[in-house]
């Protein structure tokens, strides 16, 4: 089974930039976007072959997410995490999160929230951070998870060009990569490092600003973790670096799981 993520900033700008010739160029299971900045009513591209979910922000041109999927769920959902936290943060304004249940697995599209300059919403972050795994763990315990999206946090230094200077930025604050390391340890295992555990230079997104991309100046921030069950069955983790398009690159994963 093949999936692919990409955070495209901008589904509608990334689809002038090539988006889907390497979505038919990939032919994968599943292809899950995040930052689609826009409503399913205004995609104008053909996925033919595909079912579409859709999950928008209230907010125009902000976050959103999108799953296409060659085979119907048993489910899909698009409201997690408990009342309380939804109640109080207004989360699911912000088009953030999308399960889709099968009969073997279920598939979660992320978008997890920056935490801003100077950290300024690093609380809300951190109360994302622990309503999700929450929302995580509970899926887990019916049947194995596939995660996949922008989680906005480089877990280790190895995952970012300048660790030391950016220890306190937003995506590397000791904070973020604490509340990483607590999902992994709760069950969950980053696919990337389970086949590439010492890879350096191996990033998913790059700044606009100085030629950051062309320098390979980068933060892998873009995931596929699994449930732990099911990490066995991981076969390869590609990171395709090479598709431009946004400031993020797609990456994928394919594993011994069939969705029926």
């Amino acid at each position: 089974m093949k999936l692919i993520s990409w955070n495209v900033n901008g589904l509608r700008a990334c689809a002038k930039k090539g988006f889907m010739d390497f979505f038919k160029e990939t032919d994968a299971d599943f292809f899950c976007v995040q930052e689609t900045k826009m409503l399913k009513e205004q995609n104008t591209e053909d996925f033919a072959g595909y079912n579409e979910f859709w999950n928008s922000a209230v907010k125009k041109g902000y976050s959103g997410t999108a799953i296409f999927a060659k085979e119907n769920p048993i489910e899909a959902a698009y409201s997690t995490f408990e009342e309380k936290f939804e109640d109080k943060l207004g989360h699911n304004d912000e088009g953030r999160v999308i399960c889709l249940e099968y009969a073997k697995f279920y598939l979660v599209n992320v978008y997890t929230p920056n935490s801003k300059r100077e950290l300024l919403r690093l609380p809300y972050r951190e109360e994302w951070e622990d309503s999700f795994r929450k929302y995580l763990k509970k899926l887990n315990k019916k049947k194995p998870v596939i995660v996949c999206g922008d989680l906005n946090v480089a877990h280790k230094e190895i995952d970012l060009t300048n660790p030391a200077s950016n220890r306190k930025n937003p995506g590397f604050s000791d904070s973020e990569r604490e509340k990483m390391s607590i999902l992994l340890d709760s069950g969950f295992t980053d696919t990337f490092r389970k086949l590439h555990p010492d890879t350096e230079n191996a990033y998913t997104w790059w700044s606009y600003m100085s030629n950051a991309r062309e320098k390979n100046i980068g933060w892998r921030i873009d995931y596929f973790l699994v449930s732990n069950d099911i990490s066995s069955l991981i076969k390869k983790t590609p990171i395709f670096a090479e598709v431009f398009g946004s400031d993020h690159c797609p990456i994928g994963l394919e594993i011994d799981i069939n969705n029926t």
